[in-house]
């Protein structure tokens, strides 16, 4: 009898690239999980930023708050937690550049954009998305008409936790699941079962599993330390064996066809399959 397959973990991450929180349960919207990627920080161009250019943006951890979120920097005790509430009002705004994306945000405060800079040491800003943008899932793999927020392309990512296993196998370091930044992580079966999946269902919220997930350089960067490893891995490893193409691949990338709630214990459960293609075998 084949392990049953239960939700384990919940990760939001509200500002994109930095730290993330986990949950208990959360709601899904046509963008992914509530309150998931709705801030970004853009530079003085209104260029998005990530861990990629930045590595440092791993230093600033997240920790929920009543209404929103609290900033803290891992290695500053200088400078005092910041708040910012989960949604902010239309009072400043500018558009941002997103990959091929440019899109309508609202400002955060002076303060936050003060603190930030301080942090990380470049002028940046706080953006955030209102529900009255428009951000749509890549056309040629969208025929529902999905919305994604400031995530890279997708509402949810969903990873393994036997496919970490596996990779970690092969590491002479194990890689924390954190380096990967994935919304849903389940437990129960063997190493990249879902590179099959097709649509499945969690609790009472149904999900199209769309397309492998490309992976970068973040993945290099130690989300304690903020540091990149000089060997390129995990990349380097997962390079051997996942590439297909020229993207190595590790996780799934998700869109839901409901809205509901999602709690971890809750079952995952598999209602179609991929055809076999013989990638990745």
């Amino acid at each position: 009898m084949a392990d049953s397959l239960i939700l384990q973990d919940l990760y939001i991450y509200p500002v994109k690239s930095l730290g993330g929180i986990r949950l208990t349960e959360s709601a899904t919207t046509t963008r992914g999980l509530r309150h998931d990627r709705r801030w970004v920080l853009v530079d003085a161009r209104n260029q998005f930023m990530t861990q990629r250019q930045m590595p440092a943006m791993a230093l600033l951890r997240v920790a929920p708050a009543y209404n929103g979120f609290l900033l803290t920097h891992a290695q500053r005790p200088d400078l005092l937690p910041l708040y910012i509430p989960f949604e902010t009002t239309p009072e400043r705004t500018l558009f941002v550049t997103i990959w091929d994306d440019m899109v309508f945000g609202w400002r955060g405060s002076r303060e936050a954009d003060e603190w930030l800079s301080d942090a990380l040491g470049s002028t940046c800003k706080l953006v955030y998305m209102s529900d009255m943008v428009r951000r749509d899932v890549e056309p040629e793999r969208n025929p529902e008409g999905q919305l994604v927020s400031f995530a890279d392309g997708y509402p949810f990512l969903l990873i393994g936790q036997s496919s970490l296993e596996e990779l970690n196998s092969r590491l002479a370091e194990p890689a924390s699941m954190d380096r990967f930044r994935p919304n849903l992580v389940f437990s129960g079966g063997h190493a990249f079962d879902e590179d099959s999946w097709e649509q499945f269902r969690i609790g009472d919220v149904n999900f199209r599993a769309v397309r492998q997930c490309g992976r970068c350089v973040m993945t290099t960067v130690d989300q304690q330390t903020a540091r990149k490893s000089p060997t390129g891995e995990p990349l380097r490893t997962l390079a051997h064996y996942r590439t297909v193409g020229n993207k190595v691949m590790f996780g799934q990338n998700v869109t839901s066809a409901n809205q509901g709630v999602l709690r971890i214990g809750d079952t995952v459960e598999i209602l179609s399959v991929k055809p076999a293609t013989g990638e990745l075998a």
